[in-house]
């Protein structure tokens, strides 16, 4: 009698609509860093760049985790912890693409640099800055042409954690310009306290170093392969621009941001 009245019992729950538990679907677990308003705990959907991961993985049947660290740690550990299956959003590079399986592209990046707006920079090619103090972000590409020549030793920058702590340093005269993301820029004079009281002070030069793309950096392996084609699969189906202005408009009714 026990075993008929579960039998009953279970016939009568899905009679009334219960539903039995479905699977959660296969994480994408991905390193990233605090790179407003592309990514970052604080923000919306985790970031625009996070909100664009999210709905591409949705759509090739995976979810998304983030875990945040900064830049370089995020590239160890995404692309060799194996509990990870990569990071992003990365520029596409030579060396990076030897690393890793690159999606194809998610969205793109203005880097130029940020400089006192009472003194402008007079400069043509990257040649003209040899004399200048860069500051950059510790393990930030920012284009082949400008690493190189880091490399090589023809610039010289200031390497830090942060683009907020390059922008105070070029604020107290520390260093000459700061290479950095055009909507990186416009974000943090909107939004960071101290830097939106002296962002009349700050500009973005008119000329800049890099248009370059977003990509996640999935792992070497052949599990990371299969995940780098399911989402380029699902990425192609995608309407990347209707996101991301939809994006920012949500940004701007949250935070007070400018849109791009």
């Amino acid at each position: 009698m026990k075993r008929i009245d579960l039998l009953l019992l279970g016939c009568c729950a899905l009679a009334g609509g219960l539903k039995p538990a479905q699977a959660e679907p296969p994480v994408i677990h991905l390193a990233s860093l605090e790179w407003l308003p592309y990514v970052g705990r604080s923000l919306p959907q985790d970031g625009m760049s996070a909100a664009i991961a999210r709905t591409v993985a949705a759509r090739a049947g995976y979810g998304v985790k983030i875990d945040y660290f900064p830049w370089k740690r995020a590239m160890q550990i995404g692309g060799g912890d194996p509990d990870f299956a990569g990071y992003f959003p990365a520029y596409h590079t030579a060396e990076r693409a030897r690393e890793c399986h690159f999606s194809a592209p998610m969205g793109h990046s203005t880097v130029g640099l940020a400089i006192r707006a009472a003194e402008p920079l007079a400069w043509h090619r990257l040649d003209d800055l040899a004399k200048d103090k860069l500051g950059v972000v510790l393990g930030y590409s920012n284009g082949e042409q400008f690493d190189a020549m880091v490399k090589q030793g023809k610039l010289s920058v200031d390497a830090s954690v942060s683009d907020t702590v390059n922008l105070k340093k070029l604020l107290a005269g520390r260093v000459r310009a700061v290479v950095i993301d055009k909507a990186v820029l416009r974000y943090l004079l909107s939004t960071d306290p101290a830097l939106r009281k002296q962002r009349a002070q700050l500009a973005f030069d008119d000329h800049p170093l890099a248009e370059l793309t977003l990509h996640v950096c999935f792992q070497r392996t052949a599990a990371g392969q299969k995940m780098q084609q399911a989402y380029d699969a699902a990425l192609r189906q995608t309407d990347i621009a209707t996101i991301e202005n939809g994006y920012f408009e949500q940004l701007e009714r949250t935070t007070g941001a400018p849109r791009r």
